[in-house]
């Protein structure tokens, strides 16, 4: 029974920890808000521009391995737009994600790689172009990538990143959009 117990309460501290409690917090960088723009690229002449923010989670980090893992929300306004119908259709994408950032060094390195899963709302009924048709206005928004923090007290950010959005097979057609993204940030 006690052997019971402190798996169950290992198990609540990892799900507390997990969702920002500041107890088994590591010493890590402080982390600051940063606003972005962002351009994406994908298949068949579709683009993307964005505008987002990130607001870190202050009081949370995990070490894995040499390095150090950090989280922040991933908050933005999407303009994506592609040859539909010789014209060029333009949808708007609100989003939000949870992004989980490790940088080696216990967090001191500029080199950083991260991933994000989280939820987008386009404006239109649905997101169309001449070879992709969405089914649903909400889908996921997934991404991977790598980046470089630089300048002084490493304000500046720069990264690249694959972005995967589609309804996860809720509705048919679901044939999702890759873009291929670069991202410059500022922290203040």
């Amino acid at each position: 029974m006690n052997k019971l117990k402190k798996t169950a309460g290992c198990h609540i501290i990892l799900m507390l920890g997990a969702f920002g409690c500041t107890a088994f917090a590591q010493t890590a960088p402080i982390q600051q808000t940063s606003v972005y723009l962002q351009y994406g690229q994908a298949e068949h002449a579709a683009k993307s521009w964005t505008l987002g923010v990130n607001l870190p989670w202050r009081s949370w980090s995990w070490q894995l391995g040499s390095g150090l893992v950090t989280g922040h929300w991933d908050l933005w306004v999407s303009r994506w737009s592609a040859p539909y119908q010789g014209e060029d259709k333009a949808t708007w994408i609100l989003g939000a994600q949870p992004v989980l950032r490790w940088r080696p060094s216990m967090g001191q390195s500029p080199w950083f790689a991260e991933a994000g899963l989280g939820v987008s709302l386009a404006s239109n009924r649905r997101y169309i172009s001449d070879h992709t048709t969405f089914s649903t206005r909400y889908n996921f928004a997934t991404h991977i990538g790598v980046g470089y923090l630089f300048g002084e007290q490493l304000k500046n950010e720069i990264s690249l990143r694959l972005a995967h959005y589609s309804n996860a097979g809720i509705r048919h057609p679901n044939p999702g959009e890759n873009f291929l993204q670069l991202r410059y940030a500022r922290s203040f």
